[in-house]
């Protein structure tokens, strides 16, 4: 049997090419602010990472269905970095050099599935991989807009904000993310790496349009439709 296995892409602001996505990793709890809203001490915890399947991205202004199997759906604005050069093992000098661009992202969670896999002790991929998941705008290059180490950061739910923060704010920043997870696996071209929330999440439900904006990217949208 054949399959139709067409690699996802995510759009390039004002170029007529895509961006393959090979894969996405995320950093949990790098705001220090979301870390003590969900219970945690942001000073004793290395960064840790989460994928999401390249598949999951959908793109700023597509309609997304409320997903089976929750009762909480959670909004999460973040800083996406593009990977423009591999390397394992990369120095945090030499990181932005492996960055191509950046992007606005919104990183969908079922919330209640995730606090189910935590007590339980069980893996988060359900919770944080399913279909259209992964809310990603125009990559923008960083040679056009530089390595965004500062600048708001802002999420709104029908016009209403509910995260408002900084980039500084980021417990480990950029070039430290990238050059901590080559450490792990071995960092390619085309990865995307969704870099942390800030406090304020919540919850998104059926009718809600969702609106994450950084300074510097412009800002993506999301309107949450009911289920299919």
């Amino acid at each position: 049997m054949l399959f139709d296995l067409a690699t996802p892409t995510v759009a390039l602001f004002e170029r007529a090419e895509r961006w393959p996505v090979r894969r996405i990793f995320c950093v949990g709890r790098n705001y220090a602010a979301h870390a003590r809203e969900m219970g945690k001490d942001p000073d004793r915890e290395p960064p840790f990472f989460f994928t999401k399947p390249a598949d999951a991205v959908v793109e700023s202004g597509v309609p997304v269905p409320y997903p089976p199997q929750t009762s909480n759906l959670h909004f999460e604005g973040e800083l996406v970095v593009a990977i423009g050069r591999g390397g394992s093992r990369v120095a945090e000098d030499d990181a932005l050099d492996h960055v191509w661009g950046y992007a606005v992202g919104n990183d969908l969670t079922r919330r209640d599935m995730q606090a189910e896999a935590k007590t339980m002790g069980r893996p988060w991929d359900m919770a944080k991989g399913f279909d259209h998941s992964a809310v990603i705008g125009p990559i923008r290059a960083a040679k056009d807009v530089g390595h965004l180490a500062e600048g708001p950061i802002q999420t709104r739910v029908n016009g209403e904000v509910k995260q408002d923060a900084d980039l500084h704010e980021l417990i480990w920043s950029v070039p430290e993310v990238v050059s901590f997870l080559s450490d792990t696996i071995v960092l390619c071209e085309g990865d995307l790496i969704m870099t942390g929330t800030p406090a304020g999440v919540g919850a998104l439900q059926s009718g809600d349009t969702c609106t994450v904006a950084i300074e510097g990217l412009g800002e993506i949208s999301t309107k949450i439709v009911d289920p299919v």
